[in-house]
């Protein structure tokens, strides 16, 4: 069983909200349970949405509110250019993942699902495989969906789920780590509202038999 206390867990973002809005309610699973929770932001999230670039440091405490909320012991951030990282090299999308999961030595490793309509999502999670291959010491590899990326994809053949998790204790802290990040949070039916957000983990609870769930697909799990 992945919560029972002895793993050191990495949820990697391409953009602050991105590790929430996919995994929040199992990371504070995760926490609960005694596993110890990090969390990786790949890029700075806001040079290409903002004009402003002190708002890279507003949403890095966001991300660091957000982590505290769901019991997160460590935040990391790669800082690299948001919306850009196709024209960053893919070596060094890696060595910032790689760097992160030297440091902290994880077992389980969530990304995100290549299944997106963000590139960004995509780089990261191609890099994300290659950070974590078998010489890595990392056990599991899990992919989220990301509200209003996974969902708004097309010309692929879609996110279909093999792992269900109940969050059904965690939706409201879920919920609430979600609006720390204040500039993100959209008005429902946006999928990225907190609304949305409760009746995706209905959704996926009614999926999968319970009152609230969280979906993800196994990319690679060492036993």
């Amino acid at each position: 069983m992945i919560f029972d206390g002895s793993n050191t867990v990495l949820v990697i973002g391409a953009h602050p909200d991105d590790e929430v809005l996919g995994a929040g309610g199992t990371m504070a699973k995760h926490a609960a349970c005694g596993d110890e929770v990090h969390v990786l932001i790949v890029t700075e999230g806001t040079t290409h949405q903002y004009s402003d670039t002190d708002l890279i440091e507003e949403k890095q405490s966001h991300t660091r509110a957000c982590a505290d909320v769901l019991g997160a012991t460590g935040v990391h951030f790669g800082e690299l250019p948001d919306m850009r990282l196709d024209t960053v090299a893919h070596v060094d999308i890696n060595d910032t993942i790689e760097t992160v999961c030297a440091e902290i030595e994880p077992d389980i490793v969530y990304t995100h699902s290549r299944r997106e309509v963000n590139q960004d999502h995509v780089d990261v999670h191609d890099s994300t495989l290659v950070a974590t291959r078998p010489s890595s010491g990392v056990s599991t590899v899990i992919a989220y969906e990301t509200p209003s990326s996974t969902d708004y994809a097309v010309n692929t053949d879609g996110f279909t789920p093999s792992l269900f998790v109940d969050i059904s204790e965690y939706i409201d802290r879920k919920i609430t780590a979600f609006t720390e990040y204040e500039t993100e949070v959209r008005e429902f039916p946006h999928p990225r509202s907190p609304d949305a957000l409760r009746a995706i983990a209905t959704t996926r609870g009614a999926a999968s038999g319970v009152a609230a769930a969280e979906a993800f697909d196994i990319l690679r799990s060492y036993r």
